[in-house]
């Protein structure tokens, strides 16, 4: 029987993600009136704002009729214009809470949230039914589907009518026991750069689950004309954007002015219009050289852009870009070292062939290592925390690049007096060919990314792992 005068409400399930709304039905002699999806109400109170695409209407003039167990890979909000239903949803999900079950009955004062993968079945209660859901896809016979027996003795759904006395269709009375299901694989993880220092470090945090898809520029060119349909993007629940383009003074030339442009901004706009349009996630990789680097003190999250050379104006370009995407997390580093050729590799190679270098002491930051930005991006996606910029480096003391070229001489037996302070300007004095101009504070504010529960290592403590002593 139809509630009237509820408070909107949404609760959870048993099921993960599964949640059952109640909802407001104002009624008088005439008839009755509610909001079947209020966009702005409805996410207030705690539901996904998951982008409908489409609404369907399902009508049944009888009682007992029962739909299969269905899961889809795509998002419902299911809710009743007249009539009552028995709805049934199990997880079919990989993970944990696969084969979880959760009934209730739902009418127009009642709707429910299903998210993707979790089955959903109905059978009406009362006649000439009709049931509406939005669903955030349009269908497609190359998605992926999973299907669940009605009658599965796992499950043990109590059905209020017996199957055996209902109208149930060929196609789902043969559909497997839940031992035979096919689980719902999670939406896809892209990892773009993945050939690069952090693709790298992704890779081993991430690992090779079937979901997790890394490619590099020659495998998907993201300035390619024909991106938005060389994948089915409906499929994808995170794309985590770690290619760049980071040769800084070439990007001081015609031609590497050209490339940065097209890999720093041109690209990361085309993955931003992708990411909002498919409700994907979507992680950018910033640098510290959006700033100028004249601030006296730490630089936060929402510093206003002054880039002093080409690739420091991509960057803050493709910062830009990503902040159109609806659900987006920037992370921003500074003087990044992974496996690769890096400045603390390169200061070892020069301590054991006996080089006493010359190292820029204006120029003051922390290191960040690509393993910390990896697990600073898995605790962002994992914990859901709100989306926006944060800061990610090492913790611990600023220092200068001739600091930490002292630090890796001491670290590795050398004697660290062997490097000496160069300034900037004497550093590149002789250069042949254009300079960018570098930020000479790149110290970042680590104090919103702290506040989400991730702890950035101390960069001295940082380092004696990367160097193995």
């Amino acid at each position: 029987m139809t509630e009237f005068g509820k408070a909107l409400s949404i609760s959870e399930t048993t099921i993960p993600g599964l949640l059952i709304a109640e909802l407001p039905v104002h009624g008088d002699s005439r008839g009755w009136f509610k909001e079947n999806w209020q966009r702005e109400k409805m996410v207030a109170a705690g539901l996904s704002d998951f982008g409908p695409v489409q609404n369907n209407i399902s009508f049944n003039d009888q009682v007992g009729t029962t739909r299969g167990i269905h899961a889809e890979p795509w998002d419902k909000w299911v809710s009743v214009a007249t009539g009552r239903i028995f709805g049934a949803w199990v997880d079919l999900r990989e993970g944990p809470t696969f084969g979880a079950v959760y009934t209730a009955e739902i009418d127009p004062s009642r709707a429910i949230f299903v998210p993707r993968g979790v089955g959903n079945s109905y059978q009406t209660l009362e006649a000439d039914t009709a049931y509406a859901y939005l669903v955030n896809d349009h269908w497609s016979r190359d998605a992926s589907y999973s299907f669940l027996n009605l009658a599965d003795e796992t499950a043990a759904i109590e059905w209020p009518i017996p199957l055996d006395t209902v109208e149930i269709s060929d196609k789902d009375k043969a559909h497997p026991r839940l031992a035979d299901v096919t689980p719902i694989a999670p939406r896809k993880i892209l990892v773009l750069g993945a050939s690069g220092q952090l693709g790298l470090a992704l890779r081993a945090r991430l690992g090779d689950a079937a979901h997790i898809e890394y490619a590099t520029r020659t495998e998907l060119d993201v300035t390619a004309p024909d991106l938005a349909s060389v994948r089915r993007w409906r499929d994808y629940g995170t794309i985590i954007n770690a290619a760049a383009y980071t040769a800084v003074d070439t990007a001081e030339t015609s031609e590497g002015r050209a490339a940065a442009w097209q890999a720093n901004a041109t690209a990361v706009a085309a993955l931003a219009r992708i990411a909002d349009d498919n409700g994907i996630t979507l992680v950018h990789v910033s640098s510290d050289y959006v700033f100028d680097g004249t601030a006296t003190g730490l630089y936060t999250e929402d510093e206003t852009f002054s880039p002093l050379g080409v690739y420091g104006q991509t960057k803050a370009a493709g910062d830009l870009a990503v902040q159109t995407a609806a659900r987006h997390y920037i992370v921003r580093t500074s003087w990044v070292i992974g496996e690769g050729k890096n400045f603390v590799g390169t200061m070892r190679s020069l301590a054991e062939r006996g080089v006493d270098p010359k190292v820029v002491s204006d120029q003051i930051g922390r290191l960040s290592f690509t393993t910390d930005i990896a697990d600073a991006i898995v605790h962002l996606l994992e914990t859901d925390a709100e989306y926006g910029t944060y800061n990610v480096s090492s913790a611990g003391e600023p220092q200068s690049w001739a600091d930490i070229a002292r630090s890796v001489y001491e670290l590795t037996g050398h004697d660290p007096a062997r490097v000496s302070d160069v300034t900037t300007a004497d550093y590149f004095a002789d250069a042949v060919g254009p300079v960018s101009p570098r930020p000479l504070n790149s110290v970042l504010d680590l104090a919103k990314i702290t506040a989400t529960g991730y702890t950035p290592r101390d960069g001295a403590d940082a380092l004696k792992e990367y160097l193995g002593v």
